[in-house]
C-alpha cells in the first residue's frame, strides 16, 4: 500500500510574551497573551506560539533572536506597553506607562531577526512602532501633547488602494485603537498605507520585503472574531506564514 503523503502542520506564529504584574488564578507574576489575539490566529489556520522575553543586560541580541525562533513560519509582534524612548534617541515623556526595557530589547531583536530572515511579520500597535524603531524611526513619545487621544477610540480609517492593506480591507473600514504613541519619523523602508482622519499613520508596509509585512496602529484582534474585515488581516498573514511552510516541506499541503 503507498504511504500516505504527510500533512504539514499548522503554520507555527511566534508571539513574544507580554508581562504582566498579575493573572487570574496565577500566584506569580505573569507572561500573558490577548486571548483575542490567539484566537484570531487560531481562527486563521495559524498556531499561535508565545515565547519568553529574555535580553540579558537589556542586549538587543539578534543572533540569540533568530536561535530562540528558528521554528517560526511567521511572527506576530503584539501590542502592549510603551517603547522606552532611549531606543528612538528621544526623551521619555511624564505620562509613559508599561515600559519595560527587557521586553524592549526582546521585542527589537526579534523584529530585526525576521526581517533579515523574511519571515512573514504581522506587527500590531506597539508592534508597529517596535518595527520603526528597529529600521532607524523615531516616535511621539505622547498623542495629547499634538493629535489629541487615541485610546479607546473607534475611527475610519483612509486606506491607500494601491497598497497591500488595500488589497485586504479596501478603501475605507472602522478600527479599533488603543495607544498614545505612534509613528513620527518613518524607518527605512517603510511606506505608509493609511491614515486616520487626524493624519496619524495608521499602517505601513516595507518595501522590498521578500517576506510578508504588514505594520497597523490599530488592533484587528478586537473585532477579528465579528468582523470579516478584520480577521482577512489574520488570514493574509496566516497565508504568507503556510506559504514559507509549504516551501520549507514542498511534499506537504498546508491546512489552513
Amino acid at each position: 500500500m503507498p504511504e500516505e503523503p504527510p500533512t504539514l502542520r499548522r503554520p507555527l506564529i511566534v508571539i513574544p510574551a507580554r508581562f504582566s504584574p498579575g493573572a487570574t488564578a496565577l500566584r506569580y507574576e505573569a507572561e500573558v497573551t490577548a486571548r483575542a489575539l490567539v484566537q484570531a490566529v487560531f481562527a486563521a489556520g495559524g498556531e499561535p506560539v508565545v515565547v519568553h522575553p529574555y535580553a540579558p543586560d537589556l542586549k538587543i541580541d539578534v543572533d540569540a533572536a533568530r536561535e530562540r525562533i528558528w521554528f517560526a513560519d511567521g511572527v506576530l509582534l503584539p501590542g502592549g506597553g510603551d517603547v522606552a524612548a532611549r531606543w528612538s534617541g528621544q526623551q521619555p515623556h511624564p505620562t509613559q506607562y508599561g515600559v519595560d526595557e527587557e521586553q524592549d530589547a526582546f521585542d527589537l531583536a526579534v523584529a530585526r531577526a525576521a526581517l533579515d530572515e523574511h519571515l512573514p511579520l504581522l506587527a500590531i500597535c506597539r508592534g508597529t512602532q517596535i518595527v520603526n524603531v528597529a529600521l532607524g524611526g523615531d516616535l511621539i513619545q505622547d498623542m495629547d501633547d499634538t493629535v489629541g487621544n487615541h485610546r479607546n477610540r473607534i475611527h475610519d480609517l483612509e486606506v491607500d488602494e494601491t497598497s497591500p492593506l488595500g488589497e485586504i480591507v479596501g478603501r475605507r473600514t472602522a478600527i479599533s485603537c488603543y495607544h498614545h504613541q505612534c509613528i513620527a519619523t518613518l524607518g527605512a523602508g517603510l511606506t505608509p498605507a493609511a491614515y486616520s482622519a487626524d493624519g496619524v499613520i495608521e499602517a505601513v508596509t516595507l518595501q522590498d520585503h521578500e517576506g510578508w509585512y504588514l505594520g497597523v496602529q490599530w488592533h484587528p484582534e478586537d473585532s477579528a472574531a465579528t468582523d470579516p474585515v478584520q480577521a482577512k488581516v489574520f488570514r493574509h498573514f496566516v497565508a504568507a506564514a503556510a506559504l514559507r511552510a509549504r516551501e520549507a516541506s514542498p511534499s506537504a499541503s498546508a491546512q489552513v
